[in-house]
């Protein structure tokens, strides 16, 4: 019996034991392309389009938008202003325009982001930035042709 006892030990020490031995694990996320909007998408899931007057200027490059979120690539330590009176974490329910839909005048920035969705400080007033930020440009993540 006392035989049995002792292999039986053995067998539940060498099963524990395996199991304390690992690999490094491999993790993988897959997200995609970046959406195509005409005026640049939101910066949180699921990155629905974002409709003009959200973004202001300083989120285009030659009227490319240069991405929010996983797909931001502008440079490090970015924070580009917003009006989040677009935002629908902020209330937002009205509607957003078409594509084609003509900009308006005058972007009213009332908030800086970085490339992430982070609020923070811009380095400059959003008060000057009258030009309309999307021109066109048929690139992923900034819209264009359709």
């Amino acid at each position: 019996m006392s035989t049995l006892k002792v292999l039986a030990f053995l067998a539940v020490a060498a099963t524990v034991s395996s199991g304390l031995s690992s690999a490094p694990a491999q993790v993988s996320v897959n997200i995609g392309v970046a959406p195509v909007c005409p005026y640049g998408y939101y910066d949180f899931a699921p990155y629905n389009c974002s409709p003009y007057g959200y973004y202001g200027p300083d989120w285009f490059v030659g009227g490319i938008f240069i991405g929010a979120g996983p797909w931001y690539h502008g440079h490090s330590g970015f924070y580009g202003h917003v009006d989040n009176r677009y935002d629908p974490h902020h209330g937002y329910v009205g509607p957003y325009p078409a594509r084609g839909a003509q900009p308006f005048e005058h972007f009213q920035a009332n908030e800086a982001r970085d490339g992430q969705g982070h609020p923070g400080n811009a380095g400059h007033s959003g008060a000057n930035e009258h030009a309309p930020g999307f021109q066109g440009g048929g690139h992923p993540g900034g819209g264009g042709h359709h």
